[in-house]
């Protein structure tokens, strides 16, 4: 079996492990985009147990937390392991405007969604305006739905 040996491959890998911090939670990279009346999550976590996924909202503080096991037998001697496991954890501060109350999440092919609809408090409306005559009087507008 042939084997190339790049140095700096190598110097580069080693490098990383020995900058980069074990001791915290990592980062998962993730998007964020309005879709009509919602705004979708999507996080990478491949990998991940989804036993070990935690989405919870807690007032208006949104918190992804997610757990990587690495499995490895007994006596294995690694030749390289880039793949990292731990703990990976995500925090989004909610705006006003959104139903913390109707959040849904789903997991698949590694990747966590999470939708979280605006409220209807914050959709736009139409506002009724009324017609003031000059005696004074006032007439109601009869507008079929308030409601675009």
């Amino acid at each position: 079996m042939a084997m190339n040996f790049d140095p700096f491959r190598e110097l580069d890998r080693v490098a990383s492990g020995l900058f980069e911090s074990r001791q915290g939670p990592r980062v998962m990279p993730m998007d964020l985009y309005r879709q009509g009346e919602t705004y979708v999550l999507t996080a990478d976590l491949p990998g991940i147990d989804p036993g070990s996924i935690d989405v919870d909202v807690d007032g208006q503080l949104l918190t992804i937390r997610a757990e990587r096991t690495l499995r490895g037998a007994e006596g294995v001697k690694w030749i390289t392991r880039e793949r990292s496991g731990g703990s990976f954890l995500r925090q989004l501060s909610l705006g006003d405007g959104l139903d913390v109350e109707r959040i849904s999440a789903s997991y698949e092919n590694g990747v966590l969604s999470v939708v979280i609809p605006v409220s209807e408090r914050a959709k736009p409306r139409k506002i009724a305006v009324e017609h003031v005559s000059t005696d004074g009087a006032s007439e109601s507008p009869q507008l079929s739905s308030t409601a675009s």
